[in-house]
């Protein structure tokens, strides 16, 4: 979970960009901060330079696959 310090700096947005699922080595639209869904883990992300690859991190079976969102851009 991403903590902040100064609430001004950030604005609340509902836009679909924060839907979307990222797979391991893919590149993102968008710079910002990914977490991935099965563990938590959360990663700087540029755009259009590719997401940590499948092997970056593990995961359990009950985990699932490595699978990143954006969380903050």
């Amino acid at each position: 979970m991403a903590f902040y310090k100064y609430g001004s700096y950030l604005h609340h947005s509902d836009d679909s960009k924060f839907d979307k699922i990222y797979h391991p080595g893919s590149a993102p639209d968008h710079s910002g901060i990914f977490r991935c869904e099965g563990c938590g883990l959360e990663v700087v992300g540029e755009a259009s330079r590719t997401l940590p690859p499948q092997n970056h991190h593990q995961h359990t079976t009950a985990q699932g696959a490595i699978r990143w969102k954006l969380l903050v851009w």
